[in-house]
């Protein structure tokens, strides 16, 4: 297996890939369109009360809402095919990998390892296929292309928002960092329960019990760790964006009331700053899934590498697999 993640990802679904990258550009091409719907339908209100702008505006944001979904909902089902089809292709690498050795060669270590990869460690690997590359381009696109139109509308509302956005990049990585560590000892211990459930019959009954008793606690405190962390971040990102709303909404509201800018407008960039907050989130879910998949992945790499190093030994000993005769190997 490629050393990378990303290296995994390309050389078995690079296809799929740039497919799903077209699609997720035509969505953020889309999305600062309806806030320029929006703030024109609001300053068509308030100023002229133009009813029949309004009724026609009104339908172009139906129908734009439609487009982007439409095109949405496209892209989310075959991000999940992607995914499904890798998971089952990891899958089924690692147990044609594990099959390799006769039964009676089999340790324990490696039996664990294979049932732990299979029913756990492939799934959140596979998963990430289906966004490793359009969501960053997807979210990061909306963050870029909604700014830009905020920007157009207000430069000193787009620079308040952005210096109440910034300490975001110095937490979020930190908090990561610290999920991370935790995350790749759960699955180390997970590995060790799987092994000790394989080698049971060798092994004392009672130090069993016991050894698997403390390894079920730890992934529980792992995993606890895991939650209070997340949950922090999530508490202080959600925070930021309820200050950047207000900063916005006390500022906005004074350009409106001195005549700089239109009330429509400042509408908009509320509703904009709401646009920032969901991609924003979802590049962090991104980064997230991804440095905890690249933790699996060189887990379960490392894995397979030794799996395929044991089968190589099996078959190079007499009598093994690799010294079957050639008519009953092709049987």
């Amino acid at each position: 297996m490629p050393q990378g993640l990303f290296a995994y990802v390309w050389r078995t679904s690079a296809s799929h890939q740039l497919a799903l990258s077209v699609l997720s550009a035509s969505v953020f091409l889309l999305t600062a369109a309806p806030l320029e719907v929006q703030r024109r339908i609001v300053n068509d209100a308030v100023r002229d009360g133009a009813v029949r702008s309004i009724f026609l505006l009104g339908l172009a944001y139906a129908g734009l809402a439609l487009t982007e979904g439409g095109i949405k909902l496209g892209l989310n089902v075959y991000r999940a095919w992607v995914a499904e089809r890798a998971t089952l292709r990891l899958r089924q690498s690692v147990l044609a990998l594990a099959a390799g050795a006769p039964e009676e060669d089999r340790a324990a270590e490696a039996e664990g390892i294979e049932i732990s990869m299979i029913l756990f460690e492939a799934e959140p690997i596979g998963g990430f296929f289906g966004v490793a590359v359009s969501e960053p381009l997807l979210q990061g696109g909306i963050l870029v292309s909604v700014y830009g139109y905020m920007t157009y509308l207000e430069p000193t509302l787009a620079l308040v928002a952005l210096l109440l956005f910034l300490p975001q990049l110095v937490f979020v990585p930190l908090i990561q960092r610290a999920i991370n560590r935790r995350d790749r000892r759960r699955i180390q211990t997970m590995r060790e329960v799987s092994v000790a459930i394989v080698d049971r019959p060798h092994r004392s009954p009672v130090a069993n019990d016991a050894a698997q008793s403390e390894r079920i606690d730890r992934v529980f405190g792992l995993r606890m760790g895991i939650f209070r962390l997340k949950f922090t971040m999530n508490f202080l990102m959600n925070l930021m964006h309820h200050f950047s709303v207000a900063a916005a909404l006390a500022v906005g509201g004074w350009f409106a009331v001195s005549g700089r800018i239109e009330i429509g407008s400042v509408v908009a960039f509320v509703s904009g700053l709401g646009k920032l907050s969901d991609p924003w989130g979802d590049l962090v879910n991104w980064f997230r899934e991804m440095t905890a998949a690249a933790v699996k992945y060189r887990l379960i790499a490392d894995a397979v590498d030794a799996l395929a190093a044991y089968r190589e030994e099996a078959e190079s000993r007499p009598g093994g697999p690799g010294a079957a005769p050639a008519a009953a190997r092709g049987r």
